[in-house]
């Protein structure tokens, strides 16, 4: 194992690398997820895909994050962050080129499952960068990353179809694109590897002794972020049939979900840079959760009575998402400690996170309508606050 006593020194770098480093990154955390969508009736038509497996294609992420995630603190442990966060965009950049051109269904699932793999490993390990490079601007930094990540997921949502077309139109060379702005990534990631920092990352007197499966702030941590995703799923998979259904066209239903989408990168800058100069994040939990409670409720009363009101809504809520991204720094006394709080908190709420979107649909198939599937979601509102409200506690492991 690489120590601090035998680790080359090697001149660090400034600030300019690991941030535009940070940024390259996150742009690429869901390009293979929103990508699909857009074209995935071409792409059913092309491989052969029955609408089970498009089911299961869209459930895969989540069940990625939730289980790759885990390996993270080990493979850093052993070649440092900075190089497992370039093996992961390295493998992003492969499953992205090649699961556009492979033949048939089972190559295409499995070649989406080793670019999620490899987003799993950035995901888990971007906050103890963050802790190690940037340890006074948590909140900020976190804010820029959660705006590029938002940004990265818009753009492959809105442009794999023109960028198909401007290719002659096969679903392909759009899907396939994106290949390019994940092996953008990697040589900055490769230059920030060979800086390794003075302080252990992942090594240490600190790393042997935490116990994070027993730590009441990593099960607060975990709960939070697992209940934040399961709403933020639920959104993407149902909001814009929920207003379809309500009578709206599918134009405005569009537009409205884009509101609640893109509301979320001036307000996650703006929560993460306040959540980083507080020593308690629980207020700010709490008022997201409860907005997201009052938009759930107000759909469940009539989703067509105040649309714009409810978008704005759930919007504010989707927040909670870099909110419990800034937590996990601020929440670990030390990098070593951050990227196996990380690697639980994540892992563990996206294995949370997996059935959330299925029961609505379920609820939803069962009852006939979206009352009693928003009901569920108003009352998953209350446990989002209470682990909020826990995980924000000024506590650390």
């Amino acid at each position: 194992m690489v120590t601090e006593q035998t680790r080359p020194r090697v001149r660090a770098p400034g600030a300019l690398l690991p941030l535009v480093a940070l940024v390259l990154a996150a742009v690429n955390l869901r390009l293979a997820v929103t990508s699909v969508g857009p074209v995935l009736a071409e792409v059913r038509q092309g491989t052969g895909m029955s609408a089970t497996v498009a089911g299961l294609l869209t459930s895969l992420p989540v069940v990625c994050f939730a289980t790759v995630g885990f390996a993270a603190p080990r493979l850093a442990r052993r070649f440092g962050p900075a190089t497992v966060i370039a093996a992961g965009l390295a493998l992003l950049t492969a499953g992205l080129a090649a699961r556009a051109y492979v033949p048939g269904t089972a190559l295409f699932v499995l070649l989406s499952g080793l670019a999620l793999a490899g987003i799993a490993l950035v995901n888990v390990l971007l906050p103890v960068i963050v802790k190690d490079r940037f340890p006074d601007r948590v909140g900020t930094m976190t804010g820029i990353y959660s705006v590029a990540l938002n940004v990265g997921a818009t753009a492959a949502a809105g442009a794999t179809v023109p960028i198909s077309a401007a290719l002659g139109g096969d679903w392909r060379f759009g899907l396939a694109s994106w290949a390019l702005v994940a092996a953008l990534a990697v040589p900055a990631w490769l230059l920030l590897a060979r800086h390794r920092t003075p302080t252990p990352v992942v090594t240490g007197p600190v790393a042997p002794d935490v116990r994070i499966v027993r730590s009441p702030v990593a099960w607060a941590l975990g709960a939070y972020f697992g209940l934040q995703a399961t709403s933020a799923y639920v959104m993407i998979g149902w909001l814009p049939q929920i207003y379809r259904d309500a009578g709206l066209s599918a134009e405005k239903a569009g537009l409205l979900f884009a509101v609640t989408s893109f509301l979320g990168v001036p307000l996650g800058f703006l929560i993460t840079s306040v959540a980083g100069r507080l020593r308690s994040q629980s207020a700010l939990a709490v008022a997201l959760g409860l907005c997201g409670a009052v938009g759930y409720a107000g759909l469940w009363a009539s989703p067509a009575a105040a649309p714009w009101l409810w978008a704005v809504l759930l919007g504010v809520v989707n927040c909670a998402f870099p909110l419990a991204l800034t937590m996990i720094p601020l929440r670990g006394r030390s990098p070593a400690t951050v990227v196996r709080l990380s690697a639980f908190g994540q892992g563990v709420g996206y294995l949370i996170a997996i059935p959330g979107p299925i029961l609505v649909g379920l609820l939803h198939e069962v009852s006939g309508g979206w009352r009693l599937p928003l009901g569920f979601m108003v009352v998953l509102m209350v446990p989002q606050l209470i682990a909020g409200f826990a995980a924000g506690r000024d506590r650390q492991v």
